[in-house]
Protein backbone atom coordinates (compact mmCIF):
# COMPACT_ATOMS: atom_id res chain seq x y z
CA UNK A 1 0.00 0.00 0.00
CA UNK A 2 2.76 2.60 1.23
CA UNK A 3 4.24 1.81 -2.31
CA UNK A 4 1.36 2.14 -4.57
CA UNK A 5 0.45 5.23 -2.62
CA UNK A 6 3.87 6.91 -3.00
CA UNK A 7 4.08 6.15 -6.59
CA UNK A 8 0.97 8.48 -7.18
CA UNK A 9 2.30 11.27 -5.60
CA UNK A 10 5.86 11.00 -7.44
CA UNK A 11 5.54 8.83 -10.90
CA UNK A 12 5.00 10.55 -14.44
CA UNK A 13 2.14 9.48 -16.98
CA UNK A 14 5.16 7.84 -18.87
CA UNK A 15 6.19 5.78 -16.16
CA UNK A 16 5.34 2.43 -15.42
CA UNK A 17 5.63 0.19 -11.49
CA UNK A 18 5.85 -3.58 -11.07
CA UNK A 19 5.58 -4.32 -7.78
CA UNK A 20 6.91 -7.45 -7.01
CA UNK A 21 5.90 -7.92 -3.26
CA UNK A 22 3.51 -7.73 -0.61
CA UNK A 23 6.48 -7.55 1.98
CA UNK A 24 5.45 -5.71 5.27
CA UNK A 25 7.99 -3.87 7.14
CA UNK A 26 7.74 -2.29 10.69
CA UNK A 27 8.87 1.21 9.88
CA UNK A 28 7.42 4.80 10.70
CA UNK A 29 4.66 5.08 7.51
CA UNK A 30 5.48 8.53 7.34
CA UNK A 31 8.86 7.95 6.91
CA UNK A 32 8.50 5.32 4.73
CA UNK A 33 6.70 7.11 2.10
CA UNK A 34 9.31 9.83 2.11
CA UNK A 35 11.98 6.98 1.06
CA UNK A 36 9.57 5.42 -1.86
CA UNK A 37 9.19 8.74 -3.30
CA UNK A 38 12.44 10.38 -3.11
CA UNK A 39 13.06 6.57 -5.23
CA UNK A 40 10.59 7.06 -7.23
CA UNK A 41 11.41 10.91 -8.10
CA UNK A 42 15.02 9.71 -8.42
CA UNK A 43 13.77 7.03 -11.33
CA UNK A 44 12.03 9.30 -13.27
CA UNK A 45 14.11 12.33 -13.52
CA UNK A 46 17.16 9.92 -13.73
CA UNK A 47 15.90 6.75 -15.75
CA UNK A 48 14.79 8.54 -19.35
CA UNK A 49 11.55 9.59 -20.56
CA UNK A 50 9.38 6.29 -20.01
CA UNK A 51 11.49 4.54 -16.94
CA UNK A 52 10.48 1.35 -15.43
CA UNK A 53 10.68 0.62 -11.83
CA UNK A 54 10.44 -2.44 -9.82
CA UNK A 55 9.99 -2.91 -6.18
CA UNK A 56 10.70 -6.57 -4.82
CA UNK A 57 11.76 -8.55 -2.44
CA UNK A 58 15.18 -10.12 -1.85
CA UNK A 59 16.54 -12.55 0.82
CA UNK A 60 17.89 -9.04 2.49
CA UNK A 61 15.07 -7.00 2.45
CA UNK A 62 13.63 -5.20 -0.66
CA UNK A 63 14.91 -3.45 -4.14
CA UNK A 64 13.55 -0.99 -6.16
CA UNK A 65 15.08 -1.05 -9.11
CA UNK A 66 15.03 0.81 -12.47
CA UNK A 67 15.91 0.72 -16.39
CA UNK A 68 17.82 3.76 -16.91
CA UNK A 69 21.52 4.09 -17.16
CA UNK A 70 21.83 3.07 -13.57
CA UNK A 71 24.98 4.63 -11.43
CA UNK A 72 28.46 3.89 -12.31
CA UNK A 73 30.13 1.46 -9.80
CA UNK A 74 33.21 4.51 -9.39
CA UNK A 75 30.10 7.00 -8.37
CA UNK A 76 27.78 4.86 -6.13
CA UNK A 77 29.76 5.76 -2.38
CA UNK A 78 29.15 9.32 -3.40
CA UNK A 79 25.71 9.48 -4.12
CA UNK A 80 25.08 8.61 -0.83
CA UNK A 81 26.37 12.26 -0.10
CA UNK A 82 24.44 15.06 0.24
CA UNK A 83 24.71 17.73 -3.02
CA UNK A 84 25.71 15.12 -5.27
CA UNK A 85 24.18 15.36 -8.39
CA UNK A 86 24.41 14.16 -11.94
CA UNK A 87 21.89 17.03 -13.15
CA UNK A 88 22.73 20.68 -12.72
CA UNK A 89 19.62 21.28 -11.30
CA UNK A 90 19.49 18.43 -8.99
CA UNK A 91 19.40 18.86 -5.21
CA UNK A 92 21.39 16.19 -4.28
CA UNK A 93 18.97 15.45 -1.82
CA UNK A 94 17.00 12.21 -2.63
CA UNK A 95 19.80 9.41 -2.30
CA UNK A 96 20.87 10.51 1.19
CA UNK A 97 17.40 11.10 2.36
CA UNK A 98 16.77 8.02 1.18
CA UNK A 99 19.90 6.24 2.98
CA UNK A 100 18.79 8.41 6.62
CA UNK A 101 15.30 7.01 6.75
CA UNK A 102 16.81 3.66 6.39
CA UNK A 103 19.05 4.15 9.02
CA UNK A 104 16.54 5.59 11.16
CA UNK A 105 14.61 1.81 11.03
CA UNK A 106 18.30 -0.13 11.29
CA UNK A 107 18.31 -0.88 7.98
CA UNK A 108 21.39 -0.21 5.38
CA UNK A 109 21.38 1.06 1.91
CA UNK A 110 23.20 -0.49 -0.75
CA UNK A 111 23.21 0.72 -4.57
CA UNK A 112 23.82 -1.61 -7.45
CA UNK A 113 22.97 -2.60 -10.89
CA UNK A 114 19.33 -3.78 -12.07
CA UNK A 115 18.69 -6.94 -14.31
CA UNK A 116 18.00 -4.50 -16.49
CA UNK A 117 21.17 -2.12 -16.04
CA UNK A 118 19.34 0.36 -14.49
CA UNK A 119 20.09 1.56 -10.59
CA UNK A 120 19.22 -1.36 -8.16
CA UNK A 121 18.67 0.66 -4.54
CA UNK A 122 18.60 -2.15 -2.19
CA UNK A 123 17.26 -1.50 1.44
CA UNK A 124 19.01 -4.20 3.59
CA UNK A 125 17.31 -5.10 6.68
CA UNK A 126 13.68 -4.50 5.16
CA UNK A 127 12.58 -8.04 6.12
CA UNK A 128 9.07 -9.01 7.01
CA UNK A 129 7.33 -8.58 10.34
CA UNK A 130 4.68 -10.04 12.28
CA UNK A 131 1.34 -7.86 10.43
CA UNK A 132 0.38 -5.74 13.66
CA UNK A 133 3.91 -4.70 13.60
CA UNK A 134 3.56 -3.49 9.96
Amino acid sequence: RVVEESWETTASDRATLSVETDRRVAADEDRLHRLFENLFRNAVEHAGSDPAVRVARTDEGVAVDDDGPGIPEDQREDALSVGYSTQTEGTGLGLPIVSRVADAHGWSVELGSSEAGGARIHLVGARETVEENA
